[in-house]
């Protein structure tokens, strides 16, 4: 079993998509950075490497037997023992994941880019490990709460993060709307399309505004976005930790 010492980790929790575990120049001060003392290293194949980054479905038992205790964590003086922590590569990415205990891999983290450097380094001749796991069982499904890829790719973390607020927002609206506010959102979207509008039912509105904004971030969509949440604390909530990161990065 390879090893690699002192690795920083930028733990994100709880994401299913790959696109959420931000890259090294999107981690940000506040974010949860550890160092890691030493984790096991893993080079897999490509598609369990797509698995573990794009889902939180269970990890393949072999694999968590072979890592099982392998890693530990500096946190200030005391070395603490990670049960299921591992650094998984196909030989061209990277992702750290720490299962807290459990068998999926809720945390995840990308590389500092020098280190990930080393890590290719480390594995160029190492044999590719096998793991098996049924993948037409945990085909992966995309939907409006968890886009994909493509719908998120070019955007930065701020724009991602709002994006996926409006998705949340639109969500809400085809579970509560009515046939006329549902028109009323269409058409404060695309106005120059009011008759066109006023003529659709109520799914057909909601899908032709959906298909509108679903590609690339904007102006436009970011204020569309506010116009839609305010007054919903809940998401008004998500909308101010948003501007105010954005606030803190201006002033430094």
């Amino acid at each position: 079993m390879l090893h690699m010492r002192d690795v920083w980790v930028n733990w994100f929790e709880g994401e299913e998509n790959g696109y959420n575990v931000c890259e090294f120049f999107e981690w940000k001060k506040e974010d949860r950075i550890e160092l890691l003392d030493q984790v096991a290293v893993l080079k897999i194949k490509e598609d369990l490497f797509d698995y573990i980054e794009n889902s939180l479905q269970e990890l393949p038992e072999e694999l968590l037997a072979d890592v099982y205790k392998q890693s530990f964590v500096r946190r200030k003086s005391q070395r603490v023992e990670l049960e299921y922590c591992f650094l998984a590569t196909d030989g061209k990415r990277s992702i750290v994941v720490d299962t807290i205990g459990y068998v999926t891999p809720v945390r995840k983290s990308r590389m500092v880019p020098r280190q990930e450097e080393q890590l290719f380094n480390l594995i160029a001749s190492e044999p590719v490990r096998e793991y098996y796991i049924d993948y037409l069982e945990c085909e992966k499904q995309y939907h409006i709460l968890s886009p994909e890829p493509q719908l998120m790719n070019g955007l930065i973390r701020k724009e991602r993060q709002l994006k996926q607020l409006l998705f949340m927002a639109l969500d809400q609206l085809y579970s509560e709307a009515e046939l006329a506010e549902m028109r009323y959102w269409y058409t404060e979207w695309a106005p120059e399309k009011y008759r066109k509008i006023n003529e659709m039912e109520l799914k057909e509105a909601w899908h032709g505004l959906y298909d509108e904004i679903k590609n690339g971030w904007s102006k436009k969509h970011e204020e569309y976005c506010y116009t839609m949440i305010k007054g919903q604390p809940f998401f008004e909530k998500l909308w101010e930790l948003q501007q105010d990161e954005a606030a803190k990065k201006n002033v430094r």
